[in-house]
């Protein structure tokens, strides 16, 4: 039987977020003792949580979310175990060799660095470890085509650059994911799905692994 790892992190009200996107605000539009029934009200950032990238993030011709097939956000994928990298320490192609038989087999990649545990605090969004400009580069040369992390965004500093090299190369992008330490060694069944936001840049997402 296969076994299913929740690789998604909470969404609650008044959760952190990137310093210049919304705020997340869940509460309660109406109660049993309204209207008969309960419902909540939900307003939040695109890129809210555990979250996807379409290139309409950076390209305003991109693909938007929408526009992303459904192919392309269930992929078999390996995790490349990263722990032992410090806060803001580049993540490197040398980091990605072990891997690399596997990649070049077509397998996408889940950066695990831990990171996911340092939320809530302040340098959840700051201080996380980064994927370098040669990395980025590396990823479209290898035709990787998706990479989901569970940093907040590949690159603090350096953003514009990696998004836009990734993105508007084939490469689609999965941020904010939770609970990584659960997945094996081997290859798996990575899901990420999200919502059908008429050409919009981003959307938050379910994400599970379906292990073998």
């Amino acid at each position: 039987m296969p076994k299913y790892i929740d690789l998604t992190a909470d969404m609650y009200d008044g959760a952190p977020t990137m310093p210049m996107d919304p705020k997340l605000s869940v509460s309660w539009h109406c109660g049993l003792d309204t209207l008969g029934y309960n419902l909540s009200r939900v307003t939040m950032s695109t890129h809210q949580g555990t979250h996807f990238d379409a290139p309409r993030h950076f390209f305003d011709e991109g693909e938007s979310i929408d526009q992303i097939s459904i192919e392309r956000c269930i992929v078999r994928a390996v995790k490349v175990d990263l722990t032992s990298k410090k806060p803001k320490e580049a993540i490197t192609v040398a980091d990605l060799e072990p891997y690399a038989d596997q990649i070049a087999s077509g397998l996408c990649v889940l950066l695990y660095t831990g990171w996911d545990k340092v939320f809530p605090k302040n340098e959840f969004f700051s201080d996380f470890p980064f994927i370098s400009r040669e990395l980025a580069e590396w990823f479209v040369l290898k035709k990787v085509g998706l990479v989901g992390m569970d940093m907040p965004t590949p690159n603090g500093s350096d953003w514009k650059y990696i998004h836009e090299k990734m993105l508007g190369n084939g490469t689609l992008i999965v941020e904010g994911l939770a609970n990584m330490e659960d997945l094996a060694d081997d290859a798996f069944t990575f899901v990420a799905l999200p919502l059908r936001l008429r050409g919009r840049d981003g959307s938050p997402v379910r994400a599970i692994a379906i292990l073998d």
